[in-house]
């Protein structure tokens, strides 16, 4: 008897110390809950409420992430008011930055609300970018660049084989910008070649006020099938950024530059030469489609009937995953060209690339 009153005793005590741990549990963990961040409220001219958070608004755009739709872009013409409940960074068009504060939007003005209560209010225009990358803040360099593959193959009455590689990279900062650029293209037909040429360019940019710059440009380039064992040209240039958004840019550069040819058969020359590029691009297709054209010229200011002009667009097209399609048109003009060689190499690619 003794010994069954003993057993339902510890019976006892353990289940009663079960529901107090198990008490104390749910105590702690309602206790150390945090609580959710009410969704930021984007409301449209017409009418439409969305939420979700406010991530980044820059060229006119306001993004804001969704749980049923993801990442939606919306033109700011469209937005009447937002208000958001989580924390954003303003940078602002005199350069100064707002940093980790709730924001609201409405009528063309902004209200930020500070940790102590005092409200401040600033017109929507002088707004430069909401949620900037470091970059834009002064910190690192961002990298970006693109390489594409274009590849064709032909079997039958005539075995023909073409290659084409392209690599692009971009390093920009506040301050400076570094560009690589290598293309290289190797065609045969029944095994004999009958294009071979690469070509790099490197250069250096320097910002000064407002859209100029000025930089250093590097020029290598061979074309066996052009007599070209290896054209090289260095040169000082200035440059100005006519437009920077995503549905137009525009920029233009023009220098002075020391050109050395040496050729396989022809007499070799030296001189010294103007050049100069202009490179265009837009998104108006849309869907992040992409226009654009990149020219290059080089003008011998010693024998001024020699020029050489460059010339590259095509449309973009986005796939998955960073990855890209884009049809373009190559135009290599060259009127020194040596005897026998053509002045005008003309090129229809389809190419296959990634961007980052």
């Amino acid at each position: 008897m003794m010994v069954n009153n003993l057993v339902k005793g510890m019976l006892f005590g353990l289940g009663l110390a079960l529901a107090v741990s198990v008490y104390a549990q749910d105590s702690v963990d309602t206790d150390t809950e945090t609580p959710e961040i009410q969704p930021d409220v984007v409301i449209l001219k017409n009418g439409s409420r969305i939420l979700g958070t406010v991530t980044s608004a820059r060229d006119g755009k306001i993004v804001v992430k969704t749980d049923f739709a993801g990442d939606i872009s919306i033109d700011s013409a469209e937005v009447d008011s937002v208000r958001t409940y989580g924390s954003l960074v303003v940078q602002m068009s005199d350069g100064s930055v707002i940093e980790d504060q709730p924001i609201e939007f409405d009528e063309g003005s902004m209200e930020i609300t500070t940790d102590s209560g005092e409200q401040n209010l600033y017109s929507t225009t002088d707004i430069a970018l909401i949620n900037p990358e470091p970059w834009e803040l002064g910190f690192g360099y961002k990298a970006t660049g693109n390489t594409s593959l274009a590849w064709g193959m032909e079997r039958g009455n005539s075995d023909t084989d073409e290659l084409d590689f392209r690599l692009e990279s971009y390093w920009r900062s506040l301050e400076d910008r570094y560009t690589l650029k290598a293309n290289y293209d190797l065609d045969k037909s029944n095994g004999d070649k009958n294009t071979d040429n690469w070509r790099i360019i490197g250069k250096y940019d320097r910002f000064l006020e407002g859209p100029h710059y000025w930089g250093i440009n590097t020029n290598l380039e061979k074309d066996q099938f052009a007599d070209l064992d290896l054209r090289a040209y260095i040169g000082p240039y200035y440059g100005r950024q006519f437009f920077e958004k995503p549905a137009f840019t525009l920029s233009t550069e023009v220098g002075l530059s020391y050109v050395i040819e040496n050729f396989i058969t022809a007499e070799d020359q030296r001189y010294l030469g103007a050049n100069w590029t202009v490179n265009i691009s837009s998104d108006k297709l849309g869907g992040g489609s992409s226009m654009y054209l990149d020219h290059v010229g080089v003008w011998n200011l010693e024998e001024t009937s020699d020029v050489i002009l460059n010339t590259i667009f095509g449309v973009s097209v986005p796939l998955i995953y960073g990855f890209q399609a884009a049809f373009e048109v190559k135009l290599e003009y060259d009127s020194g060209a040596v005897e026998g060689v053509e002045e005008l190499d003309q090129s229809y690619k389809l190419r296959l690339g990634y961007a980052w």
